[in-house]
């Protein structure tokens, strides 16, 4: 019957750069085996809809894929709504709900896009980084959180926590990948102050020696900030938990010339998963065309490889990305000059047209 994806648009230029990726799933479908595509609401849009960031009829569609296509969320008209009642408590809920524990961030300059990068042409040319973020758990889900007392003496609290199931499932994910990889695996944490990160280093250590293949090292987390954008060839896959995979894989991101350009995938124990750009809504851009559409066509393409097993048709999308660049195709975040830069369907036309099955 082919593979169900389900499309949720979100908010911002979620709707623009997703329905690029929807055209693009579309064109490849025959070759992926036949795509049965939907479409629901989250996020913002969701709440004006329904009141909730997640509707129970969207959890439910979300539970059947076999992948989902997450645009963006958030937006202004929500920042007064209640913490539990905003689009990004939404994209939590759904990230706990499916159990997509292992967040995936790979960050490559694309040859085309040498020049974007902030970082000297020579430091970031082969720039290829894995960031492997554990997602369900951390500062983000920790209990107990909220707020308290009154006055000047009213504070907000979180709780940074990890149990050691939870390292050791996010740890062998890296491990695994670092293996398929150059055999290079460095640990982020904050062990110099934080208990949870003498356990996140204490659990991974003990786990090395399972993947004799592997080099790993450790970092503290500021100092890994600071080398990724010293010397990011120094790395090939990182592994950290929540809060600090949050802000490497943006750097890193960034590093590789635009976050318009960076896929993420979202997976469960069993390879399903959630698939979206790493870039937010810009509520600013949105309805413009001016958005880049590249990280979730790129997204789309790694949910073909890791959820639908079309990895052909994935290595085809992503050649046609880069086919689409190499020709001189830019969006506004990665255009020279701002005259020469083109429209969010002009990019999503282009990545169409190169690619080959």
């Amino acid at each position: 019957m082919g593979a169900s994806i389900l499309l949720l648009p979100g908010d911002g230029i979620g709707p623009e750069v997703i329905e690029q990726a929807r055209l693009v799933l579309v064109q490849v479908s025959e070759a992926a085996g036949g795509l049965k595509i939907s479409t629901a609401d989250f996020g913002g849009a969701a709440i004006e809809k329904h009141g909730d960031p997640l509707p129970q009829a969207t959890l439910q569609a979300a539970r059947q894929a076999d992948g989902v296509l997450l645009g963006a969320v958030g937006a202004p008209q929500f920042d007064q709504l209640p913490q539990d009642k905003r689009p990004e408590k939404g994209l939590l809920r759904l990230r706990q709900e499916l159990e997509v524990f292992a967040n995936l961030r790979p960050a490559r300059a694309r040859p085309a896009l040498a020049d974007s990068s902030p970082l000297r042409t020579q430091l970031v040319a082969d720039l290829d980084v894995l960031v492997v973020r554990e997602l369900t758990g951390g500062i983000y889900f920790g209990s107990p959180r909220g707020f308290a007392g009154e006055g000047e003496k009213r504070c907000g609290f979180n709780t940074m926590r990890y149990t050691v199931g939870e390292i050791n499932r996010i740890a062998k994910v890296a491990f695994a990948a670092a293996g398929r990889r150059s055999g290079r695996l460095c640990s982020v944490d904050k062990a110099n102050v934080l208990e949870v990160s003498s356990l996140w280093r204490e659990t991974v250590s003990a786990l090395s020696g399972d993947y004799p293949q592997v080099e790993l090292s450790h970092m503290y987390v500021d100092n890994a900030a600071m080398q990724l954008a010293a010397n990011p060839g120094q790395f090939d896959v990182i592994v950290t938990g929540n809060l600090f995979g949050d802000i490497l894989s943006d750097l890193a991101a960034i590093l590789a010339g635009s976050i318009g350009m960076l896929p993420s995938a979202s997976l469960d124990a069993a390879g399903r998963g959630l698939y979206e750009p790493v870039h937010g809504s810009a509520p600013d851009l949105a309805g413009c065309d001016q958005a880049n559409p590249c990280a979730a066509i790129l997204s789309a393409a790694m949910m073909l490889r890791f959820s639908i097993g079309a990895k052909d048709v994935a290595d085809a999308i992503e050649s046609a990305v880069d086919k689409a660049l190499a020709s001189g195709v830019r969006t506004a975040d990665i255009a020279a000059d701002a005259d020469q830069a083109c429209s969010c369907r002009q990019m999503g036309e282009a990545i169409r047209e190169n690619i080959s099955l």
